[in-house]
């Protein structure tokens, strides 16, 4: 039997992480806690009115922090040790600082429902939110039965055709004339 549920993101973390499917109806967040618990909860699809996504200052820390305790690291093994352990020293912590500014900004999520507004982390980072959020938008769409905004509307029926006596004046002008009851 195949599952209604595919799995759209993955969050991990140091204690736990939290994995987010998807099916027809609803959005599901299963939390890893401590051991073996897992607490999951249900975001119908009806019931959404908005998920957030923004960049946290995070990855700030996540990026200077590490870059300047291996440049310290780097300068005193190079002044103490030898300038190989020194150089190896920088160049670990370039690369730690490349690589935070390849993947770019971490991210904060906030989902709203008609009920209740939960944070929760959706996406580590900012680039890959794009991507989920589509995803989340056309099962939205499609639960909604929402008709696409470049959709064109075809009516079948033409209008009257006026004849005779019948016809109005063709180019009447709309004028703004307002009569009052004031004496």
């Amino acid at each position: 039997m195949e599952s209604a549920f595919r799995k759209i993101a993955s969050v991990g973390g140091l204690i736990g992480g939290t994995k987010w499917y998807l099916s027809e109806d609803c959005l599901l967040a299963a939390k890893r806690g401590l051991m073996y618990s897992v607490e999951y909860q249900r975001f119908y699809l009806c019931d959404l009115e908005s998920i957030v996504v923004w960049s946290t200052r995070m990855w700030l820390l996540r990026l200077i922090t590490p870059g300047v305790l291996f440049a310290i690291l780097g300068a005193s093994m190079w002044h103490w040790v030898n300038t190989t352990s020194g150089a190896i020293s920088w160049g670990i912590g370039l690369a730690w600082v490349a690589l935070e500014l390849a993947l770019g900004p971490t991210a904060g999520t906030r989902i709203r429902t008609t009920g209740a507004s939960v944070d929760l982390p959706l996406v580590t980072r900012t680039r890959r939110a794009r991507k989920v959020l589509a995803k989340i938008d056309a099962a939205v769409r499609a639960t909604r039965d929402v008709i696409e905004p470049n959709t064109v509307i075809h009516q079948a029926a033409e209008p009257p055709v006026q004849t005779g006596s019948e016809a109005s004046p063709a180019a009447a002008p709309i004028t703004a004339d307002s009569q009052t009851n004031a004496s």
